[in-house]
């Protein structure tokens, strides 16, 4: 799902290297390959409805000011990593790019609406053969 009017210059890419957490031996604890990837949303160079759309989606990665805070850690190599964290960066921003088509609300017609009191007509007197008779 490529979309060539989109695009994120490096630049606006903040990406720092930090040591990964969890098991992983006495590698983990020398080697940064865990990847800390910070992007400005407010500053960015991307249209004001994208903007709007990542800003109000609710995601737990922005902070209150604005920057949108990816962690890739899940490969061993960095350069994995970095690979991962941008390309999660660029899928948050495709998805926004998407607008949600209008929807228009429908109203029922007037035979649907017949339909339903007489199914319910019908439904009140199945029941009320269930009653008890005084004989």
């Amino acid at each position: 799902m490529k979309n060539p009017e989109i695009t994120i210059p490096p630049d606006e890419i903040e990406i720092s290297a930090m040591r990964a957490q969890g098991a992983g031996g006495q590698n983990v604890n020398k080697v940064s390959s865990a990847i800390h990837l910070r992007f400005d949303i407010t500053r960015s160079s991307l249209t004001q409805a994208i903007k709007d759309r990542i800003l109000t989606s609710g995601d737990q990665r922005i902070t209150k000011q604005g920057v949108l805070v990816l962690k890739a850690q899940s490969h061993r190599t960095q350069e994995r990593n970095r690979e991962d964290a941008i390309r999660r960066l660029h899928d948050i921003v495709l998805h926004a790019s998407h607008t949600p088509a209008v929807r228009y609300p429908t109203k029922p017609s007037r035979a649907a609406k017949s339909r339903r009191v007489d199914d319910k007509k019908l439904r009140g007197q199945i029941k009320n053969l269930r009653t008890k008779f005084d004989y």
